[in-house]
């Protein structure tokens, strides 16, 4: 951890522990799913990063892994072996110790978790894709506990991203009724949850705050109100910026996100790339991406060293149409036929409800007759895989700064593929980068993926994402603007108001007080 970081978060002369109390989190109305292994959203993965830990975790500045239950580790000449040294300090909120053998009973368990989202992102390991789908048993699996402080991890290939991946929630260490986090669940109900600080954690002394209140609410104006009465410390995205009375306390940043439109490829005959890409060249990309503040053209927001990659951005209705005679000939489609096409949208969704007004205009010259299904916002992700639609709508926060994280939403047997869109050219480029130790020749072949599931018209690329949180930085330490938009509750604490900060670079976009982008709110 840099100096920097250790010097803000660790001196007792900066944390003053006659200011620590409770600290109050606003965020939107959700029914939290707090269960590690099946939580997919983005506010979950807050309560879940306090809740429960890893053998890394994210530096709340620079992202980089940070060891947590792993003391350290090391990594073999050929790249493929690693082996950690889980703290002998480590203990679970019951007082019980954490060993090697929990760590890897935790993965395993993920690996057998039905509806799992991250699951197969543990497939780099040697016998896990094949346990997870039945296909060998658990003694199959290269996770070894050689003792209580030691486990041993078998790759198939080198996986550069190793260590950034343990970092995520979906692979902590778990207990029955018990935490491995700084925190420990008080009590919850559909309004509030309460988190009180874990005695038992091994980095407890770094645990500044006593308890954590986060309230839920959709009220913008309310939200911003409790904020300027300060009965709220930070208010996460849920703002009327005009009802904020100090905008200074106002963090906006880009995040490694992208908000898309995926096809379905349950059913004919929109498994055909070639009327897909019929339709998205009548899209009005311009209209369709109007008011953004970074309107998408790719699915992976340009990272420093990853090659451009040709996006999707040109309309042209004559081409559209050109397109479509010559697909609906190769499928023996009579031009005249009606082709139906659902879209599955959130019944409270104005602006996915915008979204297929634009959709249904552009694509009627073509003998398409888009119809839109509704649902409830809750668990809109979850329903996807059954729901009988042809085109959904996804906002994707990458869980690791790599364009994998992206990437690895359409490899065809990823447990984060809700498409079953299947390409053996994507694939193969996902697995050449996979095995290659050349970072500059691994983004290059990723690049190519990207390129692959852009040219088959898969998705349909719309804006990347930001976040927008009130907190002021001169009361509350501990608190950065990053790319994945997490902020790891351990660190938080109450400052003093002379206190003066050091601001860190977003890794994406920059800091975002460069940008003029309240005007745009």
């Amino acid at each position: 951890m840099p100096k920097d970081l250790l010097d803000e978060l660790n001196q007792k002369d900066i944390v003053d522990p006659s200011l620590q109390r409770n600290f109050t989190i606003v965020m939107a109305e959700q029914n939290f799913d707090l269960n590690p292994h099946t939580a997919a959203y983005s506010n979950e993965a807050q309560l879940l990063d306090a809740l429960y830990e890893g053998l890394f975790s994210y530096n709340p500045k620079t992202l980089e892994p940070t060891p947590a239950i792993a003391s350290e580790y090391k990594i073999s000449r050929d790249k493929k072996r690693w082996t950690f040294t889980i703290r002998s300090d480590a203990k679970f909120s019951d007082g019980s110790s954490i060993t090697a053998q929990d760590v890897k009973d935790s993965w395993l368990a993920l690996l057998k978790t039905k509806n799992a989202p991250y699951a197969s992102l543990l497939d780099c390991i040697s016998g896990a894709e094949e346990y997870r789908t039945g296909k060998a048993k658990a003694d199959d699996v290269r996770i070894t506990a050689r003792n209580a402080n030691t486990l041993v991890v078998v790759l198939k290939s080198p996986t550069a991203h190793f260590s950034r991946l343990l970092c995520h929630h979906a692979f902590s260490v778990q207990k029955k009724k018990a935490y491995s986090g700084a925190f420990v669940l008080k009590n919850r109900d559909s309004k509030k949850i309460v988190l009180e600080k874990n005695k038992n954690y091994w980095d407890a002394k770094r645990v500044n705050l006593p308890q954590i209140t986060v309230e839920m609410s959709n009220n913008l104006k309310d939200n911003s109100w409790k904020f300027n009465d300060e009965k709220a410390d930070w208010v996460a995205s849920m703002i009327d910026v005009k009802s904020l009375l100090n905008k200074n306390s106002l963090r906006i940043s880009a995040i490694f996100g992208t908000e898309y439109l995926f096809f379905s490829c349950k059913k004919a005959p929109w498994t055909n790339a070639d009327l897909r890409n019929a339709l998205l060249t009548a899209v009005p990309w311009k209209e369709l991406r109007k008011g953004l503040i970074q309107p998408a053209t790719t699915l992976v927001f340009p990272l420093a060293g990853y090659p451009k990659v040709e996006g999707l951005s040109e309309t042209s209705p004559e081409d559209a149409i050109d397109m479509m005679k010559a697909a609906r000939k190769s499928l023996k489609l009579k031009d005249s036929e009606k082709l139906t096409l659902t879209f599955g949208v959130i019944k409270d969704s104005e602006k996915q409800k915008s979204q297929y007004e634009l959709l249904k205009k552009a694509w009627e010259p073509l003998g398409v007759e888009l119809k839109m299904v509704t649902a409830d916002d809750a668990r809109y992700v979850q329903k996807i895989p059954d729901w009988d639609c042809d085109l959904f709508s996804y906002s994707w926060i990458g869980d690791f700064a790599d364009p994998v994280a992206f990437l690895e939403l359409f490899r065809e047997d990823s447990t984060l593929n809700p498409s079953n869109w299947k390409n053996d050219k994507f694939n193969s480029f996902l697995e050449q980068a996979s095995q290659t130790n050349d970072s500059s020749e691994r983004n290059k072949l990723l690049s190519k993926a990207e390129q692959v599931l852009l040219d088959d018209g898969e998705i349909l690329p719309i804006g990347h994402s930001f976040c927008m949180h009130a907190v002021n930085l001169d009361k509350i330490g501990g608190w950065s603007l990053n790319a994945l938009d997490i902020h790891p509750f351990k660190y938080l604490y109450i400052r003093e108001k002379t206190q003066k900060i050091q601001r860190a670079p977003n890794i994406v976009m920059g800091d975002a007080e460069n940008f003029d982008l309240l005007s745009q709110l």
